[in-house]
């Protein structure tokens, strides 16, 4: 796009596609009339896009424009966003971001988070919050969290949700188990023997997913043992109350070892959440720069490493 697309036409152009009337948006950014519509009929002629269509009664944009459009919007949002940022950053405004995480999130995640955040925002305090996810939701509801790191699924409708990492789910059992001699494990062979979960009500929606994943595949899920920790489900599997299904970036305790199920692709996400419409200055940049590094990560997945967890760049 042409260089003379600056700020203060992309001014213009916002305010006329808001209004729909050169008048009205010249009032808006105050300015006359005759200036802000031969700026942006010079544009439109530099650029050989037309923006608007003039009517007798006022304006039209075209498809074209629609996309100008909201090139401007976006732009002008995220410099002013740039700029709050930057002057509390000069002043020592910035309040604590107050993270939420589950016991079930890799700790890696928090630790690569806080160097990638501490990057961005140098000096710039991180307050950890743990909990589970439906409490940590609760949090954010109630605002006595910014954002939390947590797993999938979350609403979207009522949250801004960016997945940040993706690894397989294994199957975790001691190693002196006779499956450990196997290279992969069939779901149907292995089914009845997964009796250990993570306890429902820590995520209901999570559950549900799992229940779905197993009705895919038409087997039934045998939940015996319910554990609200990681922890506590690697110690049921070492007594021998059953075997578990763990993502496989989790650290195992001595005694145990995960094998890989065959033909199947159910994974562990995990997301960065917070509040629609929540306040904390960084959060824009913080979601954009995740959201940017997850996109890269994605495209660069080779097709011959879909058993390999992926995670974005900042959290590798």
């Amino acid at each position: 796009m042409s260089d003379s697309l600056t700020f203060r036409l992309l001014r213009y152009i916002k305010a006329s596609a808001a209004t729909l009337n050169f008048t009205r948006a010249a009032e808006q950014v105050f300015v006359a009339q005759s200036s802000l519509s031969h700026q942006i009929g010079k544009l439109e002629d530099n650029i050989d896009v037309a923006i608007f269509d003039r009517l007798q009664n006022g304006l039209k944009i075209t498809p074209a424009g629609r996309i100008v459009a909201a090139y401007a919007e976006n732009t002008l949002r995220e410099w002013d966003q740039m700029l709050v940022m930057a002057r509390a950053v000069q002043r020592n405004e910035v309040p604590p971001l107050r993270l939420g995480f589950s016991s079930f999130i890799n700790a890696k995640l928090l630790e690569k988070f806080r160097e990638g955040y501490e990057g961005m925002f140098s000096g710039c305090v991180i307050q950890l919050m743990s909990g589970d996810p439906l409490l940590s939701l609760q949090r954010l509801d109630a605002r006595t969290l910014d954002c939390a790191i947590l797993p999938l699924p979350i609403d979207t409708s009522l949250y801004s949700v960016q997945q940040i990492a993706q690894s397989p789910l294994v199957v975790c059992m001691r190693s002196d188990d006779a499956l450990a001699e196997h290279a992969q494990l069939d779901i149907r062979d292995v089914a009845p023997r997964i009796t250990i979960f993570r306890d429902p009500e820590l995520q209901p929606s999570a559950h549900s997913r799992l229940l779905e994943m197993f009705a895919e595949v038409d087997i039934p899920i045998h939940l015996t043992c319910s554990a609200r920790t990681p922890g506590e489900i690697q110690w049921m599997v070492k007594e021998r109350y059953g075997l578990a299904l763990i993502d496989q970036l989790s650290p195992l305790d001595p005694g145990l070892i995960t094998r890989p199920l065959a033909e199947l692709n159910w994974t562990a996400d995990t997301a960065f959440v917070y509040l629609n419409h929540a306040d904390h200055v960084a959060l824009p940049f913080i979601e954009r720069f995740l959201r940017e590094t997850w996109t890269d990560s994605r495209r660069r997945k080779s097709p011959t490493k879909s058993r390999i967890p992926e995670q974005m760049e900042l959290l590798v």
